[in-house]
């Protein structure tokens, strides 16, 4: 249920981010550590189907979580929180990643998206959106969790 403008609830109309947070060990895709409006955002640019990208970013994130320590050894991280450390890496890391996910090349570029659309909102929120576009343009980012 989603709370309207003007205070109302209303049944059936469900937000991303409503769909996205935890609800248990259910099972369901949660699209990793990326936030649920930069998922939002790289599934409106992505060329794969929205309702398959949280699905794509579990894959992704149990990838990235099983190699924790090296991505805190081998690159920089630019942010990092109480859930998530954020990394920029090489360009090209996502298609090196992909080949190693099995992802097709649409796929690989939703991810790419979502993780970079998380740095973004982290900037935004940081007051640091210039110094990130940046960054973005000679690196890619992944996002691990902590």
């Amino acid at each position: 249920m989603t709370v309207g403008a003007d205070g109302d609830r209303r049944p059936g109309r469900e937000r991303l981010s409503e769909r996205l947070a935890p609800d248990g060990d259910d099972g369901s895709p949660r699209g990793g550590a990326i936030d649920g409006t930069a998922i939002m955002l790289a599934a409106a640019k992505a060329s794969v189907p929205a309702s398959s990208l949280p699905l794509l970013l579990d894959r992704a994130q149990a990838y990235l979580d099983g190699r924790a320590s090296e991505y805190a050894q081998g690159f920089e991280c630019v942010h990092e929180d109480d859930e998530t450390a954020v990394f920029l890496v090489p360009l090209g890391h996502w298609d090196t990643k992909g080949l190693d996910l099995e992802f097709s090349h649409r796929e690989v570029d939703a991810v790419r998206r979502a993780h970079a659309e998380h740095l973004r909102r982290v900037g935004a929120d940081a007051d640091r959106r210039d110094e990130f576009e940046t960054a973005l343009e000679i690196r890619e980012v992944a996002v691990v969790r902590r």
